[in-house]
């Protein structure tokens, strides 16, 4: 629970007495490789903070493609935010890369504190914040940025990734196939 605190203490400041009352709503939770946190066309009623592990969010088409939106990696909150915000069916779907320990909570659970903690309404706006941030800049990213670029920002964002994933999940993130992220490696390693 310390790397949760920690975690939202980077956010925002937490008094004491407000994670007095945030802790115990938290319960561990481990997420074998290949477990889905958040299914498509289930409604959401959980987040966590990822303790250990990574997960990716991901849409999958009608013919079965997925395309990867985010990789999470601890410390990080997660969870079909649309969805629980909405309380309408998932779109996104969440899964366990890697054997994985987070910290979950009810969101209903959650949503209780607010209106008597203004401490925890200013942590929940600023990770809202943070997500909008975070959605623009990837926006941005695919539009504005070759697949070259966008390769290399996600290494230094994550830069064990590549040991943890297979290519194909690396390529569905940068919008590439497998064969042109071969062609972008390729091209990072020749001499210019």
């Amino acid at each position: 629970m310390h790397l949760v605190h920690e975690y939202f203490k980077r956010i925002a400041p937490v008094p004491p007495d407000a994670w007095q009352v945030l802790e115990p709503l938290f319960v561990l939770t481990e997420l074998p490789k290949g477990t889905y946190f958040a299914r498509a066309g289930e409604v959401a009623h959980s987040l966590g903070v990822l303790e250990s592990g990574l997960l990716r969010a991901f849409y999958s088409s009608a013919t079965g493609v997925e395309y990867n939106k985010h990789f999470f990696q601890a410390p990080t909150l997660f969870g079909a935010y649309a969805s629980l915000v909405t309380g309408q069916p998932s779109q996104i779907q969440l899964q366990a890369l890697t054997d994985s320990r987070a910290w979950v909570v009810r969101y209903a659970d959650l949503e209780a504190l607010l209106p008597a903690w203004p401490a925890l309404e200013h942590l929940a706006r600023r990770w809202a914040e943070l997500l909008y941030v975070q959605k623009e800049e990837r926006e941005i990213e695919i539009v504005l940025l070759g697949a070259e670029q966008r390769y290399q920002l996600l290494r230094q964002r994550h830069p064990d990734l590549e040991q943890l994933v297979p290519q194909y999940h690396i390529a569905s993130y940068l919008g590439i196939t497998p064969t042109q992220l071969s062609r972008v490696r390729r091209a990072l390693v020749r001499p210019r």
